[in-house]
This record gives C-alpha cells, sequence and structure tokens, in this order.
C-alpha cells in the first residue's frame, strides 16, 4: 500500500508517497518527471517496494508540495529542498531520478555523497545548446487562468500531446511517438497533477534543461546506473552520459509507462541496487 504524508522543510512542506517494503535492503527515494507529481510513478513506486522501502517526494511547486521561493529555481534548488529527507535517514539510501527527477538524484548524490549509496539515472536528458535554447523557449507553455476555463482544456491537450509527440509542439509524422495516449482515467489523474501546480510546475522543466549535465555527471563517485527504455525520447542519450560517468553502468529496459512493462524494467534496476547485475 501507498500511503501518504507531509515532510517539514523550514516553513514549506513536502509531500511524499510511501511504500514499506521488506526489510534488510537500503530505503529508495524515487524522484518523479517534470510535469505532474510522484503520482505519474506510483505503479514504479508499487513495483520498487517489492523488495525495499521506498519514498516519493513531489518534488517542490509540483503535485501538493510547497513551491521553492525563489523565481527561477535551479536544480540544485530543488535537491537542497530534499537535503532533510536524506539527513533524516539514519542509514545511506539509494536515489532513482526518471527525466528532470534525475538531475534532481544526480545533485542529491553529489551534496550527501556519504549518505548516498547508488543512484539510477532514467532517462537523463543530454541537450546541446542549440536544443536547450529551443526547449527553453518552446516547451513550456504559459497559461493564463480564465474565468471561461480554457486554461483546463489547454492543459489536457498539451499533457495528451506529450504522448503523442517529442518534443510535443511538433505535431508531424517525423516527430510522433510510439507510446500512445494512456487510458483516459491515467490521463486525467495526470492533468489534475498539473493543474494543481499550473503556475510553477514549469520551473522544474527550465531547471532541467539549464542543469550543466555534462559538468556534473563527472563529479558522481558512487555507483550509477544510466538506463531508459528502448521507445524513451531520451534512449539515444545513454552512450554519450554512460561516458561522462566515472562509475557508470549501462541498462536499456522495456520502460515504464505501463504498469507491466514498469515491473520487468523495475526489476532489472532493483538487481543491479542489490548488486546481482553489472
Amino acid at each position: 500500500m501507498i500511503r501518504r504524508r507531509f515532510f517539514d522543510v523550514g516553513a514549506a512542506q513536502v509531500h511524499l508517497r510511501v511504500a514499506d517494503g521488506p526489510s534488510g535492503r537500503p530505503r529508495l527515494i524515487a524522484i518523479h518527471q517534470a510535469s505532474g507529481s510522484s503520482k505519474a510513478i506510483e505503479h514504479v513506486i508499487a513495483a520498487f517496494a517489492e523488495t525495499r522501502a521506498v519514498i516519493a517526494p513531489d518534488l517542490p511547486g509540483n503535485g501538493d508540495s510547497t513551491p521553492l521561493p525563489m523565481s527561477s529555481p535551479t536544480i540544485e534548488d530543488y535537491a537542497a529542498a530534499l537535503l532533510p529527507l536524506i539527513d533524516a535517514e539514519s542509514a545511506p539510501v539509494d536515489l532513482y531520478g526518471f527525466h528532470a527527477g534525475a538531475s534532481v538524484a544526480m545533485e542529491l548524490a553529489l551534496a550527501r555523497p556519504a549518505k548516498v549509496r547508488r543512484v539510477v539515472l532514467d532517462s537523463l536528458g543530454l541537450y546541446d545548446k542549440a536544443e536547450t535554447e529551443e526547449m527553453l523557449r518552446d516547451y513550456v507553455p504559459q497559461f493564463s487562468l480564465d474565468r471561461h476555463g480554457t486554461h483546463l482544456m489547454k492543459a489536457w491537450h498539451v499533457v495528451r500531446d506529450t504522448y503523442l509527440f517529442w518534443p510535443w509542439y511538433k505535431q508531424d509524422g517525423a516527430h510522433a511517438r510510439a507510446v500512445g495516449v494512456p487510458e483516459t482515467r491515467q490521463l486525467h489523474e495526470k492533468v489534475i497533477e498539473v493543474l494543481k501546480s499550473l503556475e510553477t510546475y514549469g520551473d522544474l522543466y527550465r531547471a532541467a534543461f539549464r542543469h550543466d549535465k555534462p559538468a556534473r555527471l563527472p563529479l558522481l563517485k558512487c555507483p550509477t546506473l544510466v538506463t531508459a527504455g528502448r521507445g524513451n525520447t531520451q534512449h539515444h542519450h545513454l552512450a554519450a552520459i554512460a561516458k561522462l560517468l566515472p562509475a557508470g553502468a549501462v541498462l536499456e529496459t522495456e520502460g515504464t509507462y505501463t504498469p507491466s512493462a514498469g515491473k520487468t524494467s523495475v526489476a532489472a534496476i532493483a538487481a543491479w541496487l542489490d548488486g546481482s547485475a553489472t
């Protein structure tokens, strides 16, 4: 069972999804992607919880967590907000981050090397200067709240289109994705999570696009797994990321977009966390 609670960080609060798992393994902190919240990875949390305890925060300004106080937060700012979670643990933890969450996991590991045992970077993006500038300009739309509710429909279509195209705003055959639109309830729940933080969720995207991954990845000293599903938009970055890691391993999976694929992929990742796979 996944339970929900809040963790106080000064005057702010971080919303958590927590799953108790078998004892004997390090606790896993799982960090969701940009847009939405930890709800988007509930099936991943549940799969990991078959072998270990899991904590999954909503990143600040996403889901039910309090926004960060600065106007343009960096990935380091998001990581700093989660450091109390790690500091509260008596033993070292493992980290799992998905997309933008992988950047946050990386910075957590760099900030607390003695408290982090292993790190999994799932579907980390690695963009060149031109791609970064384009993403910063076009990827995060500005939603103006109005009394006719048009922002509700706009949010629905943007979230839906992220499943259909990469990037979502290039809507032609060359940029079509093969994952398909999720079933309606799942899509509805994702949109609701975005709507909760409509005016701040884009900050995480922008922070992730600006994050200097080529400079930060070589600093990771703990064992690090770089992974992605074969159909993921960031799969083609695996080899380049692995070359930047001093202690990195590479794993291709079936991805985590569906519960069935996620269960298989998490089992392979969990085996690496346990040291039974390289």
